[in-house]
């Protein structure tokens, strides 16, 4: 996972506005929505032994371990238009969205044998 450089620096400016201390920020998908999955964003104040640790641009990203296989090759975005403004991932994983672009249905990386 990577991030643009407008999401680096939002989430740079969420953190320094946080009232706790912020290891990171942990993301991970999470079943619901119509179509079946969706994406989610939460302050991390310890990172866990099995999160996937990434550091880009100067931001300290952790991957939820059960959300690694779905996210590979994602880039998180941030954008702002004349009604609203968020967090986008742009993954190649992903299959379809809902129309409200709420939830996504995203495949798993297939995981590759050693031969």
């Amino acid at each position: 996972m990577r991030l643009t450089e407008a999401a680096a620096e939002r989430i740079k400016m969420v953190m320094a506005k946080a009232e706790r201390p912020i290891a990171a920020v942990r993301v991970g998908v999470k079943n619901g929505g119509c179509a079946g999955m969706a994406y989610t964003m939460e302050y991390a104040e310890n990172i866990n032994p099995l999160d996937e640790v990434i550091e880009d641009k100067g931001v300290r990203i952790l991957i939820d371990p059960k959300a690694v296989l779905f996210l590979l090759g994602t880039e998180m975005d941030y954008k702002i238009d004349k009604l609203s403004a968020q967090f986008v991932f742009n993954n190649p994983n992903q299959t379809a969205a809902c129309g409200c672009g709420e939830s996504v249905q995203i495949d798993p990386v297939k995981r590759v044998e050693a031969q």
